[in-house]
């Protein structure tokens, strides 16, 4: 301590004091006290002054001068001290090391002088000393000092002590990998800084946990275990037993410490680390195999939990052929709720990403096949209208879940993970064994002979491709639509166009109406495309290409629709390009047209190419994203009221290569066949097939009579003419997936109907009491969710005020059942030990995952006394 930074300490004093004694017992200032610059002050030295003069010298001066009495030896005892009487009624000042942080830190009381003496060597460091001094109060106990040390040594956020153990155990994690027989850089410091005897005093008081010797990997272990063991139905394995806190009430705070720890958006990677590097060492792995999914349903200790669920689910799912499927959707729910399938974290984490992709997969395999047991008679059609009616209305879902159950599970495949290869080929067996076949054999019913759909290519109440701008663009127009946007993608399907009209109503103010076109045959994309301008008459051109003509005019490309559209005052632009215009462009763009044909292609581009026809499905995913934007920006951006999403075409789609009995090969194609591709050939004159359906454009697609229709073959269900260049992605023939061409009419809308809230929810039952340190909370779901009504995620907590006294547990609703037992949800919450008063009211809170709005605050009494006396 500087001699001026003493004298202005002493000047302080003396401004209220007009005695102050200063001992030094170290004799530190026996020299320096002699110079001080204190203005009006006489200095008494009471080694060189006897006592009885120095109170005469008092005496005698009456109140009018300022005395500095110093020492350099200690107090004495009150029985030997004649300035007793002057002492009572002056400060004394001290200016040793002690003394000096005692004021630095601003604490009151002199009892602390040995415990800082203790922690002199964690005191020596200027950098940490300051640290400490944001946390310190002047009330400070000797165990409130320990604990916000370690906080310093720890890094801690907070001086508490879950922040310590949080940062201690993130310290074993280095890049990445976690070692649990690390030692941390911030551990080796309390160590040498003697504090590890106070950290060990606070881990007893906090978890219980008391070892002869204690050590960070054995209480990682305890408090994993320990959470894992609480949170199972049933008993725990035997092997785990040993590693459980044993007291009860003390191993709820390890229990909310392991859920804090997970749901930290800074420190859930250490801990997915370090559980991992737990798990391996315990085996636990082996001792799963004997716990079933409902026992694990509430446990998030582990992600090798998450694997066990998994692979049992996938056996039952197997299994099951159908049935049972609402409890497998149950447990899928309560799974992504917790912490290794949690969709909030599965951007930033492989883990994550593939546990959640596992249950998506899961969950579209559980439909697939429930889907099957409801057909277990196979297809049977009375007509072609009645076909296209019940593919429309439930038979894609065999498509769309099939496609959803591949694409998820194609993302689990980076992890090298087995677990959904079974299940892939079964839901594979079904698909291309079972429903593509069955399916093509009833349609074929309908399609082929007299009166069959081939011979008129007329469905009632179904609008054909080729009059799509007159029955669905031009009444638009006509009833003084200011401009309408057509969005084409090509390839995009039915049941690929039912999911995104379903995600668009999603979104407030936009309202989605899907609908359906009967398409062109062959269902190739120069037919398809040049049916859907506005013309009178469509004609082939006897060209290399075999280009289509709209009223005489080629429309092969952008550029040549785009001059064609200029006499509807129309353009046509790809939608690339027109999202690169931006928001000013593209309103000057649009400005003077009526009529916008935006072309987007990644579906086709992607599928229709042999060496990356597999990634086709990914390309759905692109798609179903790439659409969504690009309907934002024309509404958002450039004022559209209206756009219509439609196709060229659709597709077929396997998984699993195709063999010789996929292959309607022709001995040798037909003469006068003009092109020839793997689902369509055309030609003039070329006869019929017993190998193919056989028909003329003039009657699919209403191609001029005469040179301007050709003759066509395609074959029959889902074969392929030949495999050259890729085989699994198709279309050109009249499966239904190929020739319902959907139309999605989207529009704004300020109505009410037309906004989108999340779905609501209600606490179950009337108990406002909190007894036990784990309590179940069961809500319901009041309405069903739909296209306006949203799912909606929700933390769950107890409070008191706003400090957690429970762990936070997240919790779905997003049950579209009309059954109200379906809709209801449970979830448990742990709460921290610890004395409540039982006459408080604290509060049970639910908030919004993500906009972290409250959105639910019941008053509870916590009395876990009562439990406790039992």
């Amino acid at each position: 301590m500087s001699t001026q930074r003493i004298a202005d300490s002493l000047n302080a004093l003396f401004a209220t004091q007009r005695v102050i004694f200063w001992h030094d017992p170290e004799g530190e200032f026996a020299l320096a006290v002699n110079s001080l610059p204190l203005d009006g002050v006489s200095l008494l030295r009471l080694d060189e002054i006897p006592a009885l003069k120095v109170k005469l010298d008092l005496e005698r001066d009456g109140n009018a001068g300022k005395w500095l009495l110093y020492s350099p030896a200690g107090e004495p005892e009150p029985s030997l001290d004649w300035l007793l009487d002057i002492r009572l009624r002056s400060k004394t000042f001290r200016a040793d090391s002690t003394s000096i942080l005692l004021e630095d830190l601003g604490l009151v009381s002199q009892t602390l002088r040995s415990h800082l003496k203790e922690r002199s060597k964690f005191l020596k460091a200027k950098d940490r000393v300051d640290r400490l001094k944001r946390w310190v109060m002047p009330t400070d106990t000797p165990e409130d000092l320990d604990l916000k040390m370690l906080a310093v040594m720890a890094r801690a956020d907070q001086p508490e002590f879950f922040a310590i153990l949080l940062r201690l155990f993130s310290g074993l994690v280095v890049d990445g990998v976690g070692s649990i027989d690390n030692v941390s850089k911030a551990w080796q410091e309390i160590v040498s800084n003697e504090l590890e005897p106070a950290f060990w005093s606070l881990v007893k008081q906090e978890l219980g946990y008391s070892e002869t010797a204690p050590s960070l990997r054995d209480l990682l272990f305890r408090i994993l275990v320990t959470d894992f063991a609480r949170s199972l139905q049933g008993a725990c394995p035997g092997q785990l037993g040993h590693f459980i806190l044993t007291d009860k009430s003390l191993a709820a705070n390890a229990a909310v410490f392991a859920s804090r720890w997970r749901s930290d958006m800074a420190h859930f990677s250490s801990y997915n680390a370090l559980s991992a590097a737990v798990a391996k060492e315990l085996g636990l792995n082996n001792l799963l195999m004997a716990l079933t999914a409902e026992s694990l349903a509430d446990a998030m200790s582990f992600e090798a939990v998450e694997q066990r669920i998994i692979k049992d689910l996938k056996d039952r799912i197997i299994a099951g052929a159908g049935a049972g499927m609402d409890s497998i959707r149950t447990l899928i729910a309560r799974r992504r709720d917790g912490h290794w399938a949690n969709r909030l974290l599965a951007q930033g984490n492989d883990v994550t990403r593939a546990l959640a992709a596992s249950y998506d997969a899961l969950e579209a395999a559980a439909g697939f096949f429930e889907l099957k047991a409801q057909y277990g008679a196979g297809f049977s059609f009375t007509d072609a209208n009645a076909g296209l009616l019940a593919y429309q209305s439930d038979l894609f879902r065999f498509d769309q879940l099939y496609r959803q159950c591949n694409h998820a599970a194609d993302a689990v495949e980076p992890m090298g993970w087995a677990v959904l290869h079974e299940l892939r080929e079964r839901v594979e067996n079904v698909y291309s064994g079972w429903f593509v076949p069955d399916l093509s054999s009833a349609w074929s019913k309908v399609l082929e002979g007299e009166g069959g759909l081939l011979s008129t290519w007329k469905i009632q109440g179904m609008v054909n491709q080729q009059d799509f701008y007159v029955r669905q663009v031009k009444p638009l127009l006509d009833a003084g639509t200011k401009r309408v946007f057509v969005v084409i993608s090509d390839a995009f399907r039915y049941e690929v166009a039912e999911e995104l009209a379903r995600d668009i109503n999603s979104r407030s103010r936009f309202k989605a109406a899907l609908s359906s076109m009967l398409g062109v045959l062959p269902s190739y994309t120069t037919l398809g495309m040049a049916a859907l301008l506005p013309h009178d008459k469509l004609a082939y051109k006897l060209n290399a290409n075999l280009d289509v003509a709209a009223d005489g005019a080629p429309v092969a490309t952008v550029e040549q629709r785009s001059s064609h559209l200029e006499r509807y005052e129309g353009v046509a632009i790809k939608a690339e390009d027109l999202l690169a215009l931006g928001k000013d462009k593209g309103r000057e763009f649009v400005r003077d047209r009526r009529l916008i044909y935006i072309y987007h292609d990644r579906i086709d581009m992607i599928g229709d190419k042999q060496a990356s026809e597999t990634k086709t499905f990914e390309a759905v995913a692109d798609t179903l994203v790439e659409l969504g934007q690009l309907a934002n920006f024309i509404i958002n951006s450039l004022n559209g009221s209206i756009v219509l999403i439609t196709a060229d075409h659709g597709f077929m789609y396997q998984e699993s290569a195709l063999d010789m009995a996929d292959k309607s090969a022709l001995d040798e194609k037909p003469s006068g066949t003009l092109k020839a591709k793997k689902r369509y050939l055309i030609g003039q004159g070329i006869g019929k097939s017993s190998k193919a359906w056989a028909g003329n454009t003039a009657v699919t697609a209403d191609t001029d009579v005469g040179e301007g229709s050709l003759d066509f073959w395609v074959p029959k269900g889902a074969a392929r003419f030949h495999f050259a260049g890729g085989a699994r992605f198709v279309h050109g023939s009249a499966m239904p997936q190929e020739i319902v061409v959907p139309v999605i009419t989207l529009r704004e809308s300020e109505s009410d109907k037309a906004k989108t809230r999340p779905v609501d929810f209600s606490l179950l039952g009337a108990s406002n009491k909190v007894v036990t340190n784990k309590q179940r909370f069961e809500f319901i779901q009041t309405e069903a969710v739909s296209e306006r009504v949203l799912p909606r995620t929700v933390l769950l907590s107890l409070r008191d005020g706003d400090t957690l006294i429970s762990d936070e547990q997240s919790l779905s609703f997003d049950s579209a059942s009309q059954l109200m037992d379906e809709r209801k949800r449970s979830v448990i919450l742990t709460i921290l030990a610890g004395n409540y008063d039982r006459n408080k009211e604290h509060f049970l809170i639910a908030r919004d995952a993500q906009t972290k709005v409250e959105v639910l605050r019941q008053p509870l009494k916590v009395d876990l006394a009562f439990a406790n006396d039992f």
